[in-house]
């Protein structure tokens, strides 16, 4: 069970990579425009509020990250520490909740 428990989370560090690349591309240029283009935090606000696209796009990143910093953690965690199985899984799923709380609060502020 284990091995196989091992190969969805390869596979699913991967593809959460395969999305976040790309996303992180736009929040770079996003974030590029905004600055150069001297707007300021209440006219960026302005354009996202009511925005479904961005509310979208910043889901999809959020739920990105969360996963997959959640399996680099469990990683680590295991790698680095005596923990093994459930305590090195429960920090990673604590982590991943915490981050999906704090992003989709964030995503809700600015759309």
């Amino acid at each position: 069970m284990s091995g196989r428990l091992e190969l969805w989370l390869f596979a699913l560090q991967r593809i959460s990579a395969m999305i976040l690349a790309p996303l992180v591309l736009v929040h770079l240029a996003t974030m590029i425009y905004a600055v150069q283009g001297g707007l300021t935090a209440s006219e960026i606000l302005a354009r996202t509020q009511g925005s479904t696209i961005w509310a979208l796009v910043y889901g999809l990143f959020i739920v990105s990250v969360a996963v997959h910093g959640a399996i680099g953690l469990r990683t680590v965690v295991r790698e680095m520490t005596p923990w093994r199985g459930t305590g090195a899984s429960a920090v990673a799923a604590l982590f991943c909740v915490a981050v999906l709380v704090l992003g989709f609060r964030a995503v809700g502020a600015i759309t």
